[in-house]
């Protein structure tokens, strides 16, 4: 953080801030328990990085941007891990004489002297964000600690007892292996870790980005005592091996708190582990962030406004369903208001939510555990998931007597929702009053920020494109969602798009980050008649898109010519 006399001048000269609003702002950051400049950038008053700009103006001394800048091992190892964290300084380049450091507070003589000391190199300061010195320090904790895994283990023979798995995984080699792997999950932002056994060794994939990428390529050693490790830190049985097993486990990973479900199921060559990581305390997306464009947004508001009904989100395994429905319970969440949530597992914890996890051994599923809500006087109801009769019957029953119940389900899109639910023998009439609005949805890639350039489609592009849509529908929802187009760009040809090129920032893939493509169904009267006539899921989806719907592809199309994501990243999520 900036000294508070350097940030006040700042906040008030080159921000504008009054005294009298700095006044203010001052005592909500204390109310908040926050600190000035940490409340300011969360609520959006100023932007961090413009900040730092402005400071190193103010004191004469560069600027430098850490992230995704590549610092030898060696350089970051000149300042000890600890002091480096308590001292938020970073050594990112070194020459014979010059010690070059990224600090936050360039005016702190004693650290700037002490690794005059240390180092016996004359300290060269530049000014960095936090954010950039949190990143930093992470991958660094995470380098370091991969530099300790030294693959040695105890020669004596196990046998797969309790006795000698137990042994296996309190060996320091194996911790150190599992907190490595753990790191550099989070570190290159990671949401699934699997662990796979192979006939002569165990590979380590990361899901990022929704793309799963191979990391690490271990010895078969070292397979049974990471196995046993991850099973420890789960509260998982060590010595069994036959059936499936599921668990989590919590850990703080560079002052953040990281929660870990953990599934492993026995495989030809031993047992595979998939870890997905939860941000505890993540807060919800706003409906913009999870990518809802201005006109479908103003839909979804109307429909989480009604007191009660259906609101039903679908798609694929990992589309973000679970995402969207915590982000419309986030807008929900009100002290007038009884929210109750029944999951498998529980994602995200969220404060003046009473959040429920389903346990069949105990019999306590979707069905049991919603008929318990409807006495515990709720008003909004999340389920989460769909699966049966029984609980679309119960869902159904709650979102008629007064509740709103939010939900998610398994299909392509929203038009073959409503006949799924007809399929689990629910009445038509019952499906008809009682649905809302159905989202289906999924995620793609967005392009990298940093390696971002325009292009022009080549003309087999062209062509593939305009089999999909046509130059006039992409021009009218582009007017309908005020998206600007220049003079020139009248059709495809002319039309500019975006790509990622590649840079060290995004792994050189061209994207970095997912957002959400969506296709939003509200059920209106004639839908209403469409559904009690045993209308087909074409002749609904005929109907909605004659009266506006506009389908996945075309969401996602608006998103590329915006330069979110690219046509690829929208054809490959959206292809059948």
């Amino acid at each position: 953080m900036l000294p508070s006399n350097l940030l006040d001048s700042l906040l008030n000269k080159q921000f504008k801030i009054s005294i009298a609003d700095l006044k203010t702002h001052k005592a909500k950051a204390q109310k908040k328990r926050q600190e000035l400049e940490e409340y300011l950038i969360e609520t959006e008053t100023i932007e961090e990085e413009k900040l730092y700009q402005e400071a190193s103006q103010k004191l004469d001394i560069p600027f430098i941007e850490l992230r995704g800048k590549e610092i030898a091992k060696e350089t970051l190892a000149l300042v000890p891990a600890q002091f480096a964290s308590a001292h938020q300084v970073i050594a990112f380049d070194k020459t014979n004489n010059e010690l070059e450091i990224a600090m936050l507070d360039p005016q702190d003589i004693q650290t700037i002297e002490f690794l005059r000391r240390k180092t016996g190199l004359t300290p060269k300061v530049y000014i960095t964000t936090p954010s950039d010195i949190k990143e930093t320090l992470r991958k660094y904790h995470a380098d370091l600690s991969s530099d300790q895994v030294i693959v040695q283990l105890s020669s004596e023979r196990q046998d797969g007892s309790h006795k000698d798995l137990k042994k296996a995984a309190e060996e320091l080699p194996i911790i150190n292996i599992v907190n490595s792997v753990l790191e550099h999950a989070v570190f290159d932002g990671a949401s699934d870790i699997h662990i796979e056994p192979g006939e002569k060794n165990v590979v380590v994939r990361y899901r990022i980005d929704g793309m799963l990428k191979q990391v690490m390529d271990l010895p078969k050693e070292v397979q049974n005592g990471i196995v046993a490790r991850v099973k420890i830190l789960a509260k998982l049985k060590i010595d069994e091996h036959m059936i499936p097993q599921d668990g989590r486990f919590k850990i703080l990973i560079q002052e953040e708190q990281l929660a870990f479900r953990v599934s492993i199921i026995p495989v030809y060559d031993g047992e595979k582990i998939v870890m997905r990581l939860l941000h505890e305390g993540q807060k919800p997306l706003t409906l913009e962030e999870l990518g809802f464009l201005p006109r479908i947004k103003e839909k979804v508001e109307e429909a989480i406004k009604k007191p009660h009904g259906m609101i039903l989100v679908t798609g694929p395994t990992g589309s973000g369903k679970t995402t969207t429905l915590y982000s419309i319970l986030g807008i929900l969440n009100q002290p007038k208001v009884n929210i109750s949530t029944i999951e498998d597992p529980i994602e995200y914890h969220v404060s003046g939510i009473n959040q429920s996890q389903i346990n069949p051994k105990a019999g306590f599923d979707f069905a049991s555990g919603l008929r318990a809500f409807l006495r515990q006087d709720p008003d909004i109801i999340m389920v989460g998931e769909i699966r049966d009769k029984e609980t679309a019957e119960i869902a159904i029953h709650a979102a008629m007597t007064g509740h709103l119940v939010l939900s998610t389900l398994h299909t392509n899109d929203a038009p073959t929702t409503l006949p799924r639910l007809i399929d689990m023998d629910i009445p038509p009439f019952l499906v008809a009053f009682t649905s809302n609005i159905i989202i289906a949805q999924r995620l793609v890639r967005k392009i990298c920020a940093y390696c971002k350039k325009e292009y022009n489609l080549e003309k087999g592009e062209i062509k593939e494109l305009g089999k999909l849509i046509d130059t006039k529908k992409i021009l009218e929802i582009c007017e309908e969602e005020q998206i600007k187009l220049t003079e020139t760009e009248k059709s495809l040809e002319s039309m500019t798009f975006f790509r990622g090129e590649g840079c060290r920032r995004c792994g050189n893939s061209g994207y970095k980050g997912r957002m959400g493509i969506y296709e939003v169904m509200v059920i209106d009267d004639q839908i209403t008649r469409l559904i009690n006539s045993r209308a087909t899921a074409q002749e609904v989806k005929e109907y909605a898109v004659k009266n506006g719907m506009r389908n996945l592809f075309e969401d996602g199309i608006m998103k590329a010519k915006q330069g979110i994501t690219t046509i690829e990243e929208v054809l490959r999520v959206t292809k059948e």
